[in-house]
């Protein structure tokens, strides 16, 4: 039976820890994450056998971290695997520089223009993190009212004083306050489901 859910995931990182030989257990953690990891990889730039092998080669390190890993549910286990991911990539990235440059130079290296870029990896997570804050904004704006979600997006998005956005909504001073502080609660929570959601 297939895991589902980020409240599965502490169970299975639990018998991977106990047991980091268990195929059973990475079977299903390659279900639940292996998407992911071939999707961070296709976004920065590998052609499909690459994104193979920084699989593989990520796999093959998380059984080692896995003996020692503790699992913290205040912390994101997927932005942890995606680091340890980038980590492997960037180790592909540098060993194909290398074998081209000690070839014919390094102008046919398809890896030189992303590695060069000091800023990639910045500019891949600032995206990540737009769209899945975009996501989450979508998801629980359909859960508040709507005078709740704009006075969260007039103070909290678009920089407005509370004090503006109370008499633009007509509401109390505390009520903007409160709205704001609930609505990043539930996009928190939200955040965190997206995180950890199986692919």
């Amino acid at each position: 039976m297939g895991v589902s859910g980020p409240e599965t995931s502490p169970t299975l990182l639990g018998q991977l820890r106990r047991s980091p030989n268990n195929e059973a257990a990475w079977r299903q953690f390659v279900q639940l994450y292996g998407g992911h990891i071939s999707s961070w990889c296709r976004t920065w730039g590998l052609q499909a056998a690459d994104v193979e092998d920084v699989t593989q080669q990520t796999l093959l390190r998380l059984v080692k971290a896995m003996q020692s890993f503790e699992y913290d549910p205040a912390q994101l286990f997927r932005a942890w695997l995606k680091t340890v991911t980038y980590h492997v990539w960037r180790d592909v990235v540098r060993t194909h520089r290398r074998a081209v440059a000690g070839g014919h130079g390094g102008d046919d290296d398809p890896f030189a223009s992303i590695a060069a870029r000091d800023g990639f990896a910045g500019a891949i997570e600032a995206a990540y993190d737009k769209e899945l804050f975009d996501l989450a904004a979508s998801r629980v704006r359909l859960r508040v009212q709507p005078k709740t979600w704009e006075a969260f997006r007039l103070t909290a998005l678009e920089g407005i004083p509370a004090t503006a956005a109370a008499d633009q909504l007509q509401m109390r001073l505390t009520s903007v306050y409160k709205a704001r502080s609930n609505v990043q609660k539930l996009l928190r929570e939200e955040v965190c489901y997206l995180e950890d959601r199986p692919a």
